[in-house]
C-alpha cells in the first residue's frame, strides 16, 4: 500500500534550517503506517534536505559552510538574467543558491518501524531554505504496512486515498498553463466533503467499483474547484485555504480560463464513465450552480436579503453539489431508486448546514478565514439576516451595512451579530439540518457505511463550535 501526501514548508529568512521531524512523524501516525518507508523530496531546486543535530551553534556553522562555499558576492552567470531565455519578470537573483543546493539532498529515504521514525539519538531532518523567504512544499510518500487509526477506517482511508490519486494523475496530463494554478489550489487541502460523499454513496449499490467512483469524486472536486476559482474572481478575494487564489497571482482573465478548462475537463471524466444517469445528475448541479451564481450577484444589490433569498442562493451554490455528489454517487453503483432519492435529500440538507456552518467562520478568530470578510465583501449570509432583525441591535446593523465599511465598522458589526444571538441561532438551525438529513438513512441498509456518513455529516457542524 502507498500512501502520497504534501508538507507545506513556509520559510521566513534567506537561509534556514527548519526541523521537520516531528511534522514527518504526525503524517505516519495519520496514515497508520507501521513498518515501511517514507520518501521525501523537494520540490524546489533551492530547498534542500539534510539529517544532522539540532544544535543552534551547530546549525550556524552548518550556514557559515553554505556561506563560504557559496558566498552571495560572488558573481553567478545564473544571474545574468539578459543572456538567459524564458525569464519571468520577478525571477530572483539566486546563483549562490543553487550552488549550495549541491550540499544537500533532494530527497532521501527515511525508515519506519513499529510506527517510528528511525533516526538516531541527536538526528532530526531538515528543509534547508536556501533563497528564502518563500512558500515551500515537499513530496511525501509511503509505503510498506498500515494498519487502521482512530479518525479513519482501513477503508476510508484508502477512498481518501484515491481521491488524491485520482486529482494527481488527472492533474499530471494536463498543460502546465491550467496545471499549476489548479493544482496549487488543490494541493493547499480542502475537507473532500463531495469526494467522499460520493465515494460513500457509490458503496451502497451492486455494482460497487472503487476505481470508477474514485475517477467521479476527482471530477467532483475539480468542478468544486473550479467554482471557487470564478467565485474568487467575482469577489476579488486574495486568499483562498491560506494562499494566493488564481485571480491574484495569474490575472482574471486566467482564472476565468482555468475554471473553465477544469469545468470542461470535469465533465468529460464523468462522461468517460458512461453512466447517462450519472451525467445528467452532474449537468444539472452545474446548471443550478451557474443560476445560483447569477442569484448571487443580484441580490448583492439587496443586502442583507432575507432568509428566503438566502435559501435560495445556498441551495444552489453550495447544496447542489453536496446533493448531486450523493445521487451520482449512488447511481454510479447502481444502487435502488429509493436509495438514489434519499442520499440525495441527505447531501441537499447537508449542503445547507455546511453553508451556514461556513458562515459562523467569518467570526471565529481559530478558523483559518480572515475575519469579516463576507462583511467586506457584502456576501449575503445567514448571521447578518438574523442580526438585522434583532429588535435591540438589528437597526444599527442596517444602518452599517448601508454605507461604506471601513475597518471599525467591521468590527463594530461583528461585535452587533454576535450581541444579537445571531450566531447561536445559525448554529442550532445547522445542527437541526445536519439532524434532518441524518433522519433520511435511518431506514436504509447502508451496508457498512453508515457511521461514516454519520461522521462526515456532523463534520460540517462541529467546526466551528
Amino acid at each position: 500500500m502507498i500512501s502520497a501526501r504534501r508538507l507545506d514548508v513556509p520559510t521566513s529568512r534567506a537561509t534556514e534550517f527548519v526541523d521537520i521531524t516531528a511534522r514527518l512523524q504526525d503524517a505516519i501516525n495519520t496514515a497508520g503506517l507501521r513498518e515501511g518507508r517514507l520518501h521525501l523530496q523537494s520540490l524546489h531546486t533551492t530547498l534542500g534536505l539534510t539529517i544532522n543535530e539540532n544544535e543552534p551553534l551547530l546549525l550556524g556553522d552548518l550556514q557559515a559552510t553554505l556561506e563560504r562555499v557559496a558566498p552571495c558576492a560572488e558573481v553567478y552567470e545564473h544571474d545574468d538574467l539578459l543572456r538567459r531565455m524564458d525569464v519571468e519578470p520577478d525571477e530572483p537573483r539566486n546563483g549562490h543558491a543553487h550552488c549550495r543546493y549541491l550540499l544537500l539532498q533532494p530527497a532521501c529515504t527515511l525508515l519506519v518501524e513499529a510506527g517510528r521514525l528511525v533516526l538516531g539519538r541527536w538526528q532530526s531532518v531538515f528543509a534547508v531554505e536556501l533563497d528564502g523567504p518563500r512558500e515551500r512544499q515537499l513530496a511525501l510518500q509511503m509505503d510498506g504496512d498500515f494498519v487502521a487509526t482512530e479518525t479513519a477506517g482501513p477503508r476510508d482511508r484508502s477512498d481518501r486515498e484515491l481521491v488524491e490519486l485520482e486529482l494527481a494523475r488527472q492533474l499530471l496530463v494536463d498543460p502546465e498553463q491550467v496545471r499549476g494554478p489548479m493544482r496549487r489550489l488543490v494541493e493547499a487541502g480542502g475537507k473532500r466533503l463531495r469526494p467522499l460523499l460520493a465515494m460513500l454513496a457509490s458503496r451502497l449499490g451492486s455494482q460497487d467499483d472503487p476505481l470508477r467512483a474514485a475517477a467521479l469524486a476527482a471530477a467532483i472536486e475539480l468542478l468544486h474547484d473550479a467554482s471557487l476559482v470564478h467565485d474568487d474572481y467575482l469577489d476579488h478575494a486574495a486568499t483562498r485555504r491560506g494562499r494566493p487564489t488564481v485571480a491574484s497571482t495569474e490575472g482574471p482573465a486566467r482564472a476565468v480560463a482555468v475554471g473553465d478548462y477544469y469545468f470542461a475537463k470535469a465533465t468529460r471524466m464523468i462522461a468517460q464513465l458512461g453512466n447517462p444517469d450519472v451525467s445528467c445528475t452532474i449537468a444539472n448541479a452545474v446548471e443550478t450552480i451557474c443560476l445560483a451564481q447569477m442569484d448571487d450577484v443580484r441580490s448583492r444589490g439587496m443586502y442583507p436579503g432575507d432568509h428566503a433569498m438566502y435559501l435560495r442562493v445556498v441551495r444552489g451554490k453550495t447544496a447542489a453539489l453536496f446533493a448531486a455528489a450523493c445521487k451520482a454517487g449512488a447511481q454510479l453503483g447502481a444502487a435502488p431508486a429509493g436509495v438514489v432519492e434519499r442520499l440525495h435529500q441527505f447531501g441537499d440538507l447537508l449542503g445547507v448546514a455546511f453553508q451556514m456552518a461556513d458562515d459562523l467562520l467569518d467570526y471565529s478568530v481559530s478558523s483559518g478565514k480572515p475575519l469579516g470578510q463576507d462583511i467586506r465583501q457584502r456576501t449575503v449570509s445567514l448571521p447578518l439576516i438574523y442580526a438585522t432583525e434583532d429588535a435591540r441591535h438589528g437597526s444599527r446593523v442596517r444602518e452599517l451595512l448601508a454605507g461604506p465599511l471601513e475597518d471599525h465598522d467591521v468590527e463594530e458589526v461583528q461585535e452587533l451579530v454576535q450581541a444579537s444571538g445571531a450566531l447561536e441561532r445559525v448554529g442550532n438551525e445547522a445542527r437541526g439540518l445536519v439532524a434532518a438529513a441524518l433522519r433520511e438513512l435511518e431506514e436504509l441498509s447502508l451496508d457498512g457505511v453508515g457511521s461514516q456518513l454519520t461522521d462526515l455529516a456532523q463534520s460540517t457542524v462541529d467546526r466551528v463550535r
